[in-house]
């Protein structure tokens, strides 16, 4: 029976990693400093550089500058097989001719592992991720879902000191993806492996991960815990690419004890928290995201109009046109039998928190 032990995974640093693909660069100066035991997520859009750095990991490619270190020993010379580094593939790569046991048992058998042990892994691995009645069943008589648990089986069953996960839900509907989600994550944190999972779901990323790293360009715009990079994006790239945020365009009317009176197109006035940088008469972004907004009993911040709403389960999502034109999007909980209100219908609008509100340079 497989039991909770202590965390065995090991740091992993990326110190200064840049790499060039000809006269482009890829990546650009990204460092990381990943705890033993932690997972990560490297998060954005394709082409950000994310596919990129899980290559430099496992060695695949070598990078321009930079070094990798692994439990605080440089791994850059070493090719991939001796790097102890586990890799699931977004297709799983399970061999369609060999049973779920062969699979598992197949890194073990060419690292030169006995019998006895290669079985009494293959074992453990099966119960770990709750497959070992499929033990003797082959790939093309399982479901994705459970494929991708074997492929799991097969990556840990080495020990190794980094796990990466590449895209590893992409292939699995919205339901089963959810479940595998919190199927992995239970075990890695049994495991105790060091884990990088790439992904540009940021759902995936935000639920996931222990800390996410949001790349752009290939460069590192945030890494920090899940939460704080939903409630406290550094930049105007990731608030817009992490979760959904109105985007409003202001000048700084006024400074005042560190919030920033700010005027908007169609001349109402909002309060913000004043970024460093930003001084008064500076044209920003203001970035409020939907759930940050809320509709106001009497006079609010924002007027306008009820374009469309849209009941989505529990919660509902309403439209709505400000004075100059300008779309924003209100979303909140929904009481039972209620329904969205009418399209045209005039409404206030008002942050649910001063510290809803975030200011960028324009």
């Amino acid at each position: 029976m497989w039991e909770a032990r202590t965390v065995s995974g090991q740091a992993l640093i990326l110190n200064g990693i840049t790499h060039r693909y000809g006269g482009s660069l890829a990546v650009d100066n990204v460092t990381l400093d990943i705890k033993g035991g932690e997972m990560v997520a490297l998060l954005g859009p394709s082409g950000c550089g994310k596919t990129t750095l899980l290559r430099i990991i496992a060695g695949f490619i070598r990078q321009s500058e930079g070094a990798v270190m692994v439990g605080g020993n440089a791994i850059d010379a070493l090719p991939p097989h001796q790097r102890n580094i586990g890799i699931v593939f977004q297709n799983y790569a399970l061999f369609p001719h060999m049973s779920v046991a062969e699979n598992i048992a197949y890194g073990l058998a060419a690292r030169g592992e006995t019998r006895a042990a290669q079985q009494n892994r293959v074992r453990e691995m099966l119960d770990l991720v709750k497959l070992t009645p499929m033990a003797d069943r082959y790939p093309r008589q399982l479901s994705g879902g459970q494929q991708q648990r074997i492929a799991l089986a097969r990556a840990l069953a080495m020990r190794p000191s980094i796990l990466l996960l590449d895209e590893p839900f992409a292939a699995l509907d919205k339901n089963l993806r959810l479940d595998m989600q919190i199927e992995i994550k239970s075990i890695q944190r049994l495991a105790g492996t060091t884990t990088i999972i790439v992904t540009h779901d940021q759902e995936e990323a935000l639920s996931m991960a222990d800390r996410v790293a949001v790349l752009s360009q290939g460069k590192l715009e945030q890494f920090a815990p899940a939460t704080e990079v939903y409630d406290a994006p550094s930049s105007f790239f990731v608030n817009t690419f992490v979760g959904a945020s109105n985007v409003l365009d202001g000048v700084v009317r006024g400074v005042d004890g560190g919030q920033a009176q700010v005027r908007l197109g169609d001349g109402s006035d909002l309060s913000a928290p004043l970024p460093p940088g930003i001084q008064q008469n500076a044209r920003v972004k203001i970035c409020i995201r939907p759930e940050h907004l809320m509709f106001s009993e009497g006079a609010g911040d924002l007027d306008g109009t009820v374009a469309l709403g849209m009941p989505l389960g529990s919660s509902v999502v309403h439209e709505v046109r400000l004075g100059d034109g300008t779309a924003v999007k209100v979303a909140g909980p929904r009481d039972a039998g209620a329904a969205p209100l009418a399209m045209g219908t005039r409404v206030s609008l008002r942050p649910t928190h001063a510290t809803s509100v975030r200011l960028y340079p324009a």
